[in-house]
């Protein structure tokens, strides 16, 4: 599994603890460096290139970091095609992908710890949708994030 990760200021020294992390636990991890890059510095910016390489299938997920998780987020599900959540527990990141196939994991510097954060990784990455009852469900995501569903 390939995994691109990114984070504004606020998430800096959560993503080089989580690099490193990956590394040892033998995951394919990037690190999308935008702050280094780019003049602009917001978190939106961030956010969708992160989500427009995954759309474009160079990875297969991303983690995003910010002060809270919430504002990359919102960005990064403004890119069609993209499922991405904010987590703080263990069982919603394995929530995330195991009954919604999202691509992205969200984490909040600020109000994570780094052991905790390594937790929810590790959830993450070890997770595959199951489909099932579920199925349907994201199915429908899908059509309403295609714009073809009706009310």
């Amino acid at each position: 599994m390939k995994i691109a990760i990114d984070s504004d200021k606020n998430g800096l020294e959560l993503k080089k603890i989580l690099i490193q992390y990956l590394s040892d636990i033998k995951c394919d991890i990037t690190d999308m460096s935008y702050l280094d890059l780019h003049e602009r510095e917001d978190y939106p910016d961030i956010a969708i290139n992160l989500a427009n390489a995954i759309r474009k299938n160079k990875f297969d997920r991303g983690i995003l970091i910010c002060g809270t998780g919430l504002g990359m987020a919102i960005c990064a599900n403004k890119v069609p095609g993209i499922f991405a959540g904010t987590c703080s527990d263990v069982y919603s990141a394995e929530r995330l992908v195991k009954s919604n196939d999202a691509q992205i994991l969200c984490l909040g510097a600020l109000v994570l710890g780094s052991e905790l954060a390594k937790s929810i990784v590790n959830a993450w990455v070890n997770s595959t949708f199951q489909g099932g009852r579920s199925l349907p469900k994201v199915e429908r995501i899908r059509e309403i994030d295609k714009g073809l569903f009706k009310i």
